[in-house]
């Protein structure tokens, strides 16, 4: 693996939630960065009015991107979400989401709730930074 997942002791455990809390990357490794992704279909329209849709189609807009670099979520180090109104429901959507995707050792991740984003009917947005072998 080209980067290492660390979550110290002395510090609360994150994993359930979704994240974690270090990630170091080795010096010379490639760092891909992934834009803000929302959940959008090919035309850019949003797919669904519906929060986890959008996340879900978020997230596979991420491994897109990522699959042109030859990586997939397993190669991310750090997220940073936006979320419209965020909530705890919201909270637990996005975790299960990136618990599914990334394993028992989640990238780190920042949630930023937002007023607003780019457009009234978009609720989700994920950039990622990911670790090239």
């Amino acid at each position: 693996m080209s980067h290492a997942i660390l979550n110290p002791y002395g510090l609360h455990n994150p994993v359930p939630f979704g994240y974690s809390h270090t990630a170091s990357v080795p010096a010379g490794t490639d760092l891909v960065f992934v834009s803000g992704q929302y959940g959008s279909g090919t035309e850019g329209t949003v797919v669904s009015a519906d929060f986890a849709a959008q996340v879900q189609q978020a997230f596979s807009n991420v491994d897109i991107a990522l699959a042109a670099h030859d990586l997939d979520l397993m190669n991310v180090v750090q997220l940073r979400t936006y979320v419209v109104d965020l909530d705890f429901e919201k909270l637990a959507t996005i975790g299960q989401a990136v618990a599914a995707r990334c394993g028992d050792l989640p990238p780190t991740q920042t949630v930023i709730g937002v007023a607003s984003l780019a457009a009234p009917d978009i609720l989700f947005e994920v950039e990622a930074v990911a670790a090239g072998a």
